[in-house]
């Protein structure tokens, strides 16, 4: 969770200072979620850049942890 955080905050970052986020991770997926990888599990999320948020949709711990 922390280390979801931690990139969920760097996107914001990101897009605050200018960097379009829309594209970081991989996809988009239906309804234009992304994911991004994150210690051995993975996250998706959605950018509203017009709502100045980054939306974490979705959390999937790694495998061993579950």
């Amino acid at each position: 969770m922390t280390e979801v955080e931690r990139l969920a905050g760097q996107l914001v970052e990101l897009a605050a200072v200018g960097v379009d986020v829309t594209d970081m991770g991989h996809g988009p997926r239906a309804g234009g979620l992304r994911r991004m990888d994150a210690v051995g599990g993975w996250f998706h999320f959605l950018v509203a850049p017009r709502l100045r948020v980054v939306i974490i949709v979705k959390i999937v711990p790694p495998f061993g942890s579950l």
